[in-house]
């Protein structure tokens, strides 16, 4: 098994968050919950839940003839590492920059905006 690389394609997140939020997920659970949103093959499904069990992300085990996937990593830490991930490569690992960024945005809404606030506040304590 080849070490999970922290960042996920769009799809492979697609499909990870299907999986996470039901706990487990056949194919064709995973399929029919995709293709409410957009045009996907069973078989495209099929091939990149095979990679995700091949990076670790997911595992699986043979339930009345049908294959039962279950996430072999947590969310939150696959959130955490695709965060660390991205902080690095943007930011070069700097969290005050995107901090900075978040602060200055302005789609951020002023919930969003104390939100931030009171989290740095927090961290402070």
């Amino acid at each position: 098994m080849r070490r999970p690389h922290p960042t996920l394609t769009p799809q492979e997140l697609a499909i990870m968050k299907v999986v996470w939020r039901r706990d487990k997920a056949t194919v064709r659970d995973v399929y029919e919950a995709l293709r409410d949103a957009r045009p996907v093959a069973y078989t495209t499904v099929m091939t990149m839940m095979k990679i995700l069990e091949d990076k670790g992300y997911l595992k699986k085990t043979l339930v009345d003839r049908a294959h039962v996937y279950r996430p072999a990593q947590r969310r939150q830490q696959v959130v955490g590492a695709m965060l660390r991930d991205f902080l690095d490569r943007v930011f070069d690992g700097a969290p005050d920059a995107l901090l900075l960024h978040l602060a200055k945005d302005s789609k951020l809404t002023e919930k969003q905006r104390r939100m931030v606030e009171q989290l740095i506040e927090e961290a402070d304590k």
